[in-house]
């Protein structure tokens, strides 16, 4: 029980101690900076994120155009057996 009381206090006095020390009215310098070049990040990564789907997008365009040729080639393959008499 002793242990509990001390480890609940100590915790306790680690938070409080992380709560003050943390607390400021504003931002710093440092801070605005960090979060300036966070934007900057998230515009360029969202603008490769747009060209990378843009990219799947006409891969996915080729495949589908490519299965259909394939589709046809088999089309035409079985009409050709058939007209052969196999």
């Amino acid at each position: 029980m002793k242990k509990f009381v001390k480890l609940t206090l100590v915790v306790s006095l680690f938070a409080g101690g992380m709560l003050i020390s943390s607390c400021s009215s504003s931002p710093s310098e440092e801070e605005l900076q960090q979060l300036n070049t966070l934007k900057t990040q998230t515009t360029a990564l969202e603008g490769e994120v747009a060209k990378k789907k843009s990219e799947k997008a006409a891969l996915e365009k080729q495949i589908a155009e490519k299965n259909g040729k394939l589709q046809q080639c088999q089309s035409d393959q079985e009409a050709v057996k058939k007209g052969l008499g196999q």
